[in-house]
């Protein structure tokens, strides 16, 4: 109900009007039955766009931060995305992480689209990382398709620290559903759940046109912040491996469609 009335009548209208989303192959979003749009993530607005856009309700896996913050700001936060049907997911190990995909699988049995952010953080620096294995599973598990999603602009709109975003048209780009019937029965072996993330990620590169590094991005920003990260941060022991950052082969940089 809450959802709805955000979508059609509070916030949806609004944001529509201001932001004048460009929406291009909404027509591979599936009118009916489970589905995961896997998207890239580059700004706190784009839990609001991309939903703004859909026909369809989608059911986001939120970081269980914004559940959980403190004052006023963090009271309003909680009951806005707990009103919009949004899931916290404690992001702190390896078990929190099963606790995710059982929650997202939830989701999927009842029909409904689940929304993710494959690289299980929002990017710092504009630039696309490393997906983690958990939408594989999900959808190898549930056995539905992935339809990738690129957010173009939603970084220059409100990079990370930046409180309110700019007035900037930004372009939401949806890609043809991946089909990964072929690897039924194969949601826990590693090296199929690794290759059919690395098959999303492409797919989310191609409609972005970020550069890619193959590291994860909380890694990166543990490192560029004199930290490190823990090794709950590599699902089903994954090692850490050197930073390779490429170009799309389309040759398109960051944010240019």
């Amino acid at each position: 109900m809450f959802y709805q009335l955000m979508k059609h009548v509070l916030l949806g209208p609004f944001l529509r009007l201001l932001f004048r989303p460009r929406i291009e192959g909404l027509e591979h979003v599936p009118e009916e039955g489970a589905a995961i749009v896997a998207g890239n993530h580059l700004s706190f607005s784009d839990h609001f766009l991309m939903p703004a856009v859909l026909d369809r309700r989608i059911t986001f896996l939120a970081k269980q931060e914004y559940f959980t913050g403190p004052g006023l700001k963090g009271r309003l936060t909680a009951a806005f995305f707990r009103a919009a049907g949004q899931i916290p997911v404690d992001r702190s190990g390896k078990e929190a992480g099963r606790a995710a995909i059982r929650e997202g699988l939830g989701v999927l049995d009842r029909g409904e689209l689940l929304g993710i952010y494959p690289e299980g953080t929002r990017s710092h620096d504009g630039r696309l990382y490393k997906g983690k294995v958990g939408v594989a599973v999900m959808a190898l598990t549930a056995g539905v398709p992935v339809v990738p999603c690129a957010m173009v602009g939603t970084f220059e709109i409100q990079p990370p620290g930046k409180v309110v975003p700019r007035i900037r048209r930004v372009t939401i780009r949806f890609g043809e559903p991946l089909d990964f019937s072929r690897f039924a029965g194969s949601a826990g072996e590693r090296a199929v759940v690794r290759a059919v993330t690395d098959e999303i990620m492409y797919a989310i590169l191609r409609l972005s046109g970020q550069e890619y590094v193959d590291e994860y991005a909380a890694v990166v920003k543990a490192a560029a912040s004199g930290g490190d990260a823990s090794s709950d941060q590599f699902p089903h022991g994954e090692r850490r491996g050197r930073i390779r950052a490429r170009r799309n082969p389309l040759g398109r940089g960051p944010g240019h469609p």
